[in-house]
């Protein structure tokens, strides 16, 4: 009876093996044939015999399994995941096999990410361009170009870890460019050095060179900075901004980045600080003049904002918002005036004191009225400008300037 079942557990045995190798085989020819869905039917019959498999069996199960998934790069990104999975199961028993088709499935991937780049579809190009790095994990500029594709599409948390990682690496992007000019349009072209070198020797092309191309860390460090002030990080932005600055020192835009993290944090005086040397960086920067202006006034510092909102329009004669603070500068000490006037009695000294008020009140109008009237010039669509002068004419008593004036505002305000 003992040797009735040894026997039938033999050919049991014997019967689950069969299976298996002609599951096996069908997969692996389904596969030859590119046929992926047969090869995948195949192999999730062959699964359910998993438990009886050798370790060479189960390894060239895993080996196509990882095959059909990938199925000649037709798969998706999961099914790249999935794929992988099971080849790094089968690594062992198959390492070059392994090895060639991980390369065939990164340039795969790249050939994918480019085309959703020229569709612009940026979040899916990033995405391609990450798997494909991490397949070989040699060509860190596929890494690059991850992040920046994540950028352009603000998601900013991905392109954050994906920078981080290029710093943390040491990633600068740094590769030697072969050129030449082209004698037949007079440019010069980049192109790779065999390339060059024929051309050069055929004599369509002169004047070969080589060079570095620039480091592409300032740009790493300055993004991971930038993007913690998006997300109002403000203190691991200023730690990033530091890192950036140091990478570059004269990258006004990265100077410009930080004093607005500090004025996001009310640390005017350092925002301050860091303008004035943007100005020594730029002084033929208006902007930067008008800035600058801005601060002084909420600082109480009259006398310098008016000079740095002068040297503004010095620099652009065309630089409406300087104007109107300009104009906002000398109205904004009006208001004492008023209430000085207000508290006054009846007496003949109250009296005068009130004459002498009202007469600084309309200087101080008169010394507006240019800058108002020359903001208007350069935009006679600006409301704001319109009204205040009108109501300036108004109380100078100026009528004509006045209705002129009100036609004005009415057109502007009825557009509204």
């Amino acid at each position: 009876m003992k040797k009735q079942i040894i026997i039938a557990l033999s050919f049991s045995i014997c019967a689950f093996s069969f299976a298996q190798k002609k599951e096996l085989k069908t997969a692996e020819k389904a596969i030859k044939s590119n046929n992926y869905a047969e090869a995948k039917l195949a192999l999730n019959q062959a699964e359910g015999l998993m438990s009886a498999m050798d370790e060479k069996t189960k390894s060239k199960f895993y080996y196509l399994k990882g095959q059909a998934l990938y199925a000649g790069g037709a798969g998706s990104i999961t099914d790249v995941d999935s794929s992988l999975e099971n080849l790094e199961k089968a690594k062992e028993a198959y390492p070059s096999e392994i090895a060639q088709m991980k390369q065939e499935m990164a340039n795969n991937l790249l050939t994918k990410g480019n085309s959703a780049y020229e569709k612009k579809d940026f979040s899916t190009s990033s995405k391609f361009f990450e798997k494909a790095y991490r397949l070989t994990k040699k060509d860190t500029v596929f890494l690059y170009y991850a992040a920046a594709t994540a950028v352009n599409v603000k998601e900013y948390d991905r392109a954050l870890t994906l920078y981080e990682e290029l710093k943390d690496i040491g990633y600068t992007g740094i590769e030697k460019q072969y050129f030449a000019t082209e004698v037949e349009s007079g440019e010069e072209v980049v192109l790779d050095k065999n390339t060059r070198d024929i051309y050069v020797k055929s004599k369509s092309h002169i004047k070969p060179g080589e060079r570095l191309t620039e480091s592409k860390k300032p740009e790493i460090v300055k993004n991971i900075a930038l993007i913690y002030v998006s997300e109002g990080d403000n203190e691991k932005a200023l730690a990033a901004m530091k890192d950036a600055r140091a990478e570059s020192p004269d990258d006004i835009n990265l100077l410009l980045s930080e004093a607005n993290v500090h004025y996001k944090m009310g640390n005017t005086e350092e925002f301050k600080n860091l303008l004035q040397k943007a100005t020594e960086m730029d002084p033929s920067n208006p902007e930067l003049q008008y800035n600058l202006g801005v601060i002084a006034a909420e600082s109480k510092e009259l006398a310098e904002a008016k000079a740095y909102y002068e040297k503004a329009v010095e620099l652009d004669p065309k630089y409406v918002n300087a104007y109107i603070n300009l104009s906002a500068l000398v109205l904004n000490q009006e208001q004492p005036i008023i209430e000085e006037m207000n508290g006054l009695g009846t007496s003949k000294a109250d009296d005068k004191r009130y004459d002498e008020l009202r007469e600084k009140r309309q200087g101080l109008y008169k010394e507006a009225v240019p800058y108002l009237a020359k903001a208007l010039e350069l935009d006679d669509k600006n409301l704001n400008a319109a009204k205040t002068l009108m109501n300036i004419y108004s109380i100078l008593g100026e009528t004509d300037k006045y209705k002129s004036l009100k036609e004005k505002v009415d057109v502007l305000e009825g557009g509204e």
